[in-house]
């Protein structure tokens, strides 16, 4: 019986060891870089939006939204015979529409369209996009966008005298699901290509030559080799000519062990601190201590007995009262010893005891010192 529970143990073990990842910091290729001349194109116009409740552009500072109503009635073939500033009923907004074409993307396929307000429209709400053409950057229409706006929220009240208006998100920009539909595409004849190039969204040059090794580990050596710290080029076998698409699905599909420099981010304006992994501490004695100063002002009002008879009256005064008091938080020197793990230097950080904003002026000062092992990058 207990051999036959040492067996079943056994196998326990080493089925578990098989199904365990060989190294638990290994990401996906497609994950840390993306293929070469595989990018999305931003798309922008210019549009109107209709149908709003009385809170589209006002006169003083709409004015190119007049000429915008104008010119697409005039293409309509309605001719205006009136004032055109009465035309602006505040139930039109001019607007800027964005988009992003996706690579291999073809004609019919839809794409979502942000909508942003340009002038002083007050809510999209309930708006409708007309028809707009969207650009690339050399100018060609690739797709246009038209349809309903959705800008998640709500804009309530009147907010007029004895009123009051409850707003819900932001009602200066909303989103047209769908609304865009392309119209030209993008060739991208992969099936010519010779070789393919991975670019790493975080350049290093450990990283490039792990990338590199681990595409010859599936696919032999010299197949790959790292050109720079953010650019590995894989030529593609003989196997795999003319099924471009298979060769980078398992490219993209490998492990490799990313390396970075140490880094600590910081931003002053919330208090955040990020600490990297390989982040560490070299010897060091650390004191901090806050000093605070109290200033409290009071008026007391000086009022005169009333005056006698015949006496001339007193007069009313204000006299402040200033009170300044300086405190200085108690704070004792700490050796922090060489630490060689994150786990290490947080609690190092966390035993002098200081609040995420003091950390920030702390890392400064190791960082000077010298014994803070890592970039400091304050955002």
């Amino acid at each position: 019986m207990i051999t036959r529970l040492v067996t079943i143990l056994s196998a326990l073990i080493l089925t578990g060891c098989l199904l365990a990842p060989s190294n638990a910091d290994a990401v996906r290729i497609k994950d840390i870089g993306v293929i070469e001349g595989m990018r999305e194109n931003q798309l922008i116009g210019y549009g109107l939006v209709v149908g709003l409740d009385n809170t589209g552009d006002r006169v003083i500072g709409g004015q190119f939204t007049i000429q915008a109503m104008i010119s697409m009635l005039n293409k309509m073939g309605v001719n205006l015979v009136i004032n055109p500033i009465q035309l602006l009923t505040r139930n039109i907004a001019s607007v800027m529409v964005t988009a992003k074409l996706p690579p291999f993307s073809r004609p019919g396929m839809t794409l979502d369209a942000v909508v942003s307000s340009m002038a002083n429209a007050k809510s999209l709400q309930g708006g409708t996009l007309l028809l707009t053409p969207l650009k690339a950057a050399n100018q060609q229409v690739f797709a246009v966008a038209q349809g309903p706006i959705s800008i998640g929220g709500f804009l309530g009240g009147t907010g007029g005298p004895g009123g009051a208006t409850v707003v819900k998100n932001h009602q200066a920009a909303g989103l047209v699901p769908g609304g865009a539909i392309i119209e030209k595409e993008l060739t991208v004849n992969i099936d010519s290509w010779e070789t393919v190039s991975v670019l790493l969204r975080q350049p290093d040059f450990t990283t490039a030559i792990r990338t590199a090794e681990a595409i010859e580990s599936a696919f032999g050596k010299g197949n790959a080799m790292a050109v720079n710290a953010g650019s590995v080029k894989a030529t593609i076998p003989q196997a795999f000519q003319g099924r471009v698409v298979e060769y980078i699905a398992s490219i993209e599909g490998l492990d490799v062990t990313v390396d970075s420099v140490a880094k600590v981010v910081v931003n002053e304006r919330t208090g955040t601190v990020v600490l990297g992994e390989h982040v560490r501490i070299s010897t060091c004695a650390i004191s901090h201590g806050n000093l605070t100063i109290s200033i409290k002002n009071t008026l007391n009002v000086s009022q005169p007995p009333a005056p006698l008879i015949g006496s001339s009256a007193g007069q009313t005064t204000v006299t402040p009262d200033v009170q300044t008091e300086v405190k200085e938080q108690e704070s004792r020197l700490i050796v922090v010893d060489e630490t060689v793990t994150l786990g290490e230097v947080v609690r190092a950080l966390n035993a002098v005891g200081v609040t995420p904003r003091d950390l920030v002026a702390i890392l400064s000062a190791l960082k000077s010192a010298g014994a803070l092992q890592a970039n400091l990058e304050i955002i």
